[in-house]
């Protein structure tokens, strides 16, 4: 295999606290990466770096691993555009336009779906995201959540099933009958093309005794929880998730006392997404809160055509940075490093040997202009796996 190397880095994020500065960021000034196959082999000072059979030459420009957006729902078709407007001129924020996109999807080509998916990460791949997790749930029917997970799996390979996304209209009266199909034919058909499981815990979706019923049912088949757990209300989705030892509880907007121990006594990271309340015009999660009681956060996007429709980790950077108490190297490990952890990764979110060469240079002499300049593209070059894609 061929080696490259990468050198003159102003500034090298490797979130490998036993590299650089010390910090957990581990900053490396005017450092050097060498890559080989798919996997880091070096880095330190450029005036170090070992020969290499190519270099390339970053004049002063930061690098940064690969964000890793943990929490996105890419398979759907249609869009809620009147949804959005109505809401900007007034009106509140329910989970109920989730049926809205369900109809849309249901009518869509496996073709059209799929093409989708693969438009919106390669969107994302473009402003520096090298790993995406997407999920099921526009579906709501044993034949519609399997074939999700099919057309999902052609494309990542964090793939969540999400038949408990809210209770579909056919189902209404009979919401107990639903979870029995989630917990029983539809697991059946969608655990053979998922890694996780997850539930929309909430007011108007799925209560904690549904929640826990439909996550143990898929721990038992394989697939490890994650939940959505309070973003609309303060619910019992928190504590469930640190009980079950679900990987991630994704929102936490509305957290008690109790639920912010939890999780920084647990081992569940706590996914925050900023776009959601971006897009909704809600409570801001604390990320603040969170970070002073040890637990670990994640920034991810959310990605969805209803309540938070962008693809963009620096836009949520961004807002974390302004709006939910964290500061710029904070914001930056959650969207990479805290990423991986919510997917129990190891090999992504950092650059350090053995791990993934997954690598993102700015345009910009350190990753604090990600905040510093919202809304700038700044993505400059991207490597995934040690191919330069972008």
């Amino acid at each position: 295999m061929t080696t490259t190397a990468v050198t003159h880095i102003a500034s090298l994020v490797t979130n490998d606290p036993s590299l650089g500065n010390g910090t957990p960021l581990g900053l490396i000034q005017d450092a050097a990466v060498v890559i080989e196959g798919d996997r880091i082999v070096w880095t330190g000072e450029s005036s170090k770096a070992p020969a290499t059979d190519s270099v390339l030459d970053a004049a002063g420009r930061a690098m940064i691993p690969g964000f890793v957006d943990s929490h996105s729902h890419l398979v759907f078709a249609g869009d809620r555009t009147q949804e959005f407007n109505a809401r900007m001129s007034g009106q509140p924020y329910t989970a109920g336009g989730i049926r809205t996109t369900v109809a849309a999807t249901r009518q869509a080509s496996d073709e059209q779906l799929s093409d989708n998916v693969a438009r919106y990460l390669a969107e994302a791949l473009r402003q520096g995201t090298t790993t995406l997790e997407t999920k099921s749930g526009y579906g709501l029917t044993v034949e519609d959540e399997a074939r999700a997970l099919r057309i999902a799996s052609r494309h990542t390979d964090e793939v969540t099933y999400l038949g408990a996304h809210v209770v579909p209209p056919d189902y209404a009266d009979d919401p107990a009958g639903y979870v029995d199909l989630v917990t029983g034919p539809m697991l059946e058909a969608c655990a053979p093309h998922a890694r996780w499981i997850d539930v929309f815990c909430e007011r108007g979706a799925f209560d904690g005794d549904q929640a826990r019923a439909i996550l143990t049912a898929g721990r038992a088949k394989g697939l490890v929880p994650r939940i959505h757990a309070n973003q609309l209300t303060y619910g019992p989705g928190v504590q469930l998730a640190v009980e079950l030892g679900a990987a991630s509880a994704d929102h936490c907007t509305h957290l008690t006392d109790a639920d912010v121990d939890a999780l920084g006594q647990g081992g569940t990271v706590a996914t925050l997404l900023p776009g959601a309340e971006f897009s909704t015009r809600a409570t801001w999660p604390d990320a603040r809160r969170l970070l002073d009681a040890g637990a670990t956060v994640a920034l991810s996007t959310d990605c969805n055509p209803g309540s938070s429709f962008t693809s963009s980790m620096p836009f949520c950077i961004a807002l974390a940075v302004r709006d939910m108490g964290m500061t710029p190297d904070e914001a930056l490990w959650s969207a990479t490093a805290g990423g991986a952890a919510a997917l129990r990764r190891t090999d992504i979110g950092r650059i350090t040997p053995g791990a993934r060469a997954d690598l993102v240079l700015l345009d910009a002499p350190s990753h604090v202009h990600l905040a510093y300049r919202p809304g700038v593209p700044l993505v400059s070059a991207v490597w995934r796996g040690g191919e330069r894609v972008e």
